[in-house]
């Protein structure tokens, strides 16, 4: 009886120690992320707009298929279908249902049309600003004698005055990249160009500070003891680790590059004439907005929503991807 009663409290104690529910399988890291994700409204709401437009001017012509550069002269200056609600004289047709502009253009094919060409522009000039900051972020972190020279030269370019860089860039290579590319696919690679070249230097500071900080972490300090090279440590360990900051400056760099071509086709310095964006039917629409405001409130919009998306995108990807916020 004294061996039963000595056990038993031993036997009680065990018990309380147990789990009393089946342990949970392991969550991956991307389902953390998008748990996080989700909880930041306005990031849910950016990325489902930011679809929305995308899958509009992907699909959109193929539904819509009026040819944004068809002349209709008799059919000009028509006002959107909503403008009847409170104008019983305007003129309004759903075959037009945003209306024409005054060369007879279908302005919702214009709109489509142009934000092709605009999302174009930032996508590509955002992923070239990305490949340079993040490849000299990568450098000058990593290799300790390259980071003065580089920093420097990142220096240089932030000291630049973007604009009239871009304005001058524009002015001496338009004519020979036009003659060789033809009008629209040479202005293209010029903006797309400058853009990303003048626009790399925030990804490169943020990828130097996150490099500077990991290279000291002992796994690097292990991968090295092993003799792991350079190129490898850089691909398997560094790379993967600042992942997070790259893809919030994506996120931002696409806004800029937006906003960017946006600007310099308002100035009329993009593409040409006849080939729609959403800055230059914003130019275009100017001298008679006081007659025709819509021309310049709906290319606004879009623009407007578009880069707000897109930021608070980067705000829910930047919590989203950052360990210490989703609470480890």
């Amino acid at each position: 009886m004294t061996d039963q009663t000595a056990q038993a409290p031993e036997v009680e104690l065990y018990g309380a120690l147990k789990d009393k529910e089946p342990p949970k399988e392991p969550r991956s890291q991307w389902r953390d992320v998008w748990d996080q994700f989700r909880k930041h409204k306005g990031a849910l709401i950016g990325g489902g707009f930011l679809l929305f437009i995308t899958l509009a001017i992907l699909i959109g012509p193929l539904i819509w298929t009026v040819d944004a550069k068809q002349l209709d002269i008799r059919n000009k200056d028509m006002r959107p279908i909503y403008t009847a609600l409170w104008d019983s004289t305007a003129r309004v047709s759903w075959v037009k249902p945003l209306g024409s502009d005054n060369l007879g253009r279908d302005i919702l094919a214009t709109l489509l049309a142009g934000g092709r060409a605009s999302m174009a522009v930032g996508w590509t000039a955002m992923l070239l600003a990305l490949s340079i900051g993040t490849a000299i972020g990568v450098c000058a972190g990593y290799f300790r004698r390259l980071d003065g020279p580089l920093m420097r030269f990142t220096d240089l370019f932030l000291s630049l005055p973007i604009l009239p860089l871009l304005l001058v860039a524009v002015t001496l290579f338009r004519q020979p990249l036009r003659a060789n590319f033809g009008p629209e696919t040479g202005m293209f690679i010029l903006i797309v160009g400058v853009i990303g070249i003048t626009s790399w230097m925030q990804t490169a500071r943020i990828v130097r500070g996150e490099i500077l900080a990991l290279k000291e972490r002992e796994f690097i300090l292990a991968a090295r003891s092993i003799g792991t090279t350079p190129a490898k440590i850089i691909r398997r360990h560094l790379l993967p680790n600042v992942i997070s900051p790259i893809m919030v400056s994506a996120t931002l760099g696409l806004a800029t590059a937006i906003i960017t071509e946006s600007a310099l086709s308002f100035l009329g310095v993009g593409f040409p004439s006849d080939f729609p964006t959403w800055g230059k039917l914003l130019s275009d629409a100017v001298p008679r907005m006081e007659d025709f405001p819509e021309r310049v409130m709906l290319p606004g919009i879009l623009i407007s929503l578009t880069v707000l998306s897109v930021n608070y995108l980067g705000d829910g990807l930047r919590d989203a991807l950052d360990p210490r916020i989703r609470g480890r």
